[in-house]
């Protein structure tokens, strides 16, 4: 596994009255503003979101990365995913707190751990469900997709648009 330290990242300041969703981890150390709104939220059930997690999933928000905005000591480690492509997951250095991850696969766009926002958003759709625990119940069985959902059919057309 590779470890990169990105060091301190500053924020752009934005006016107080900007209607972005906001974030931090634990301690505080590192705090995060989404300018635009989040293209998509699922929840991932796969066997490395857990591992990774240490839960039965994972809650990812997905925005465009030119949107995220960050500030704090951060850094990195490369792990795997089912793909075999892999992602850099993203951390405090302090508290350790897991906010936020780039898959090697979605160019210009990043995956948010969406319990790290102020105000959480629910899944728009479970993925892997194959893979979940059985003492998981969803109760949308229309949002869930037994392993990955084809992005045309499940995503919002404006969120389509801006990618």
């Amino acid at each position: 596994m590779q470890q990169n330290y990105l060091g301190k990242v500053e924020v752009l300041t934005l006016a107080e009255d900007d209607k972005e969703l906001k974030g931090a981890c634990a301690c505080g150390n590192v705090k995060y503003k989404i300018e635009d709104k989040p293209l998509f939220t699922q929840a991932c059930h796969c066997k490395n979101c857990k591992l990774s997690t240490g839960s039965s999933f994972v809650v990812h928000t997905m925005v465009l990365e030119k949107d995220f905005l960050i500030s704090g000591d951060v850094a990195s480690i490369t792990l795997p995913t089912g793909s075999g492509k892999g992602y850099n997951a993203y951390f405090c250095i302090i508290c350790g707190v897991y906010l936020f991850c780039r898959y090697n696969v979605s160019k210009g766009r990043l995956a948010i751990r969406t319990k790290t926002l102020e105000n959480p958003i629910e899944p728009q759709a479970h993925i892997f469900v194959k893979d979940k625990d059985p003492w998981i119940e969803i109760s949308r069985k229309d949002i869930c997709h037994e392993k990955m959902y084809d992005r045309e059919k499940t995503w919002p057309k404006e969120s389509l648009e801006r990618i």
